[in-house]
């Protein structure tokens, strides 16, 4: 478990918008880890260096707030995500958001959690 600092933008919803971000990033040889698109166009990414990613949209006019998530990995198998979400219900922790990716065959899973406090939320979940 780690806390990550997750960057969300809102796009403007037309073609190629988030092509756009992704471009930017991947100019500045930046990982995006995890990414998720919601409507209306909320944008929320973890990347392997934040600070820099921050900047780099910034620089290129986009309004990107910054907070911390949890970011965790667990077993790809039936259950998985239970457990994680009955550790954070169970430490009385409300999750705002929640996504997930897993590559079937794959040992492993990452899973990103957006609570209120998250260094509190992984402490009193155990992640």
């Amino acid at each position: 478990m780690a806390i990550r600092t997750e960057l969300t933008l809102r796009l403007q919803n037309s073609p190629g918008m988030l092509a756009k971000v992704c471009q930017a990033i991947a100019e500045e040889h930046i990982n995006i880890v995890a990414i998720n698109l919601a409507t209306p166009l909320m944008v929320r990414i973890l990347v392997d260096n934040p600070t820099h990613a921050a900047g780099v949209l910034r620089g290129r006019h986009y309004h990107v707030e910054e907070r911390d998530v949890i970011y965790t990995t667990a077993p790809n198998d039936p259950g998985a995500l239970l457990r994680v979400t009955r550790l954070i219900a169970e430490a009385g922790i409300n999750m705002e958001y929640l996504y997930a990716t897993a590559i079937e065959g794959q040992a492993m899973a990452s899973v990103v959690v957006g609570v209120p406090d998250a260094e509190r939320a992984a402490t009193a979940a155990g992640l």
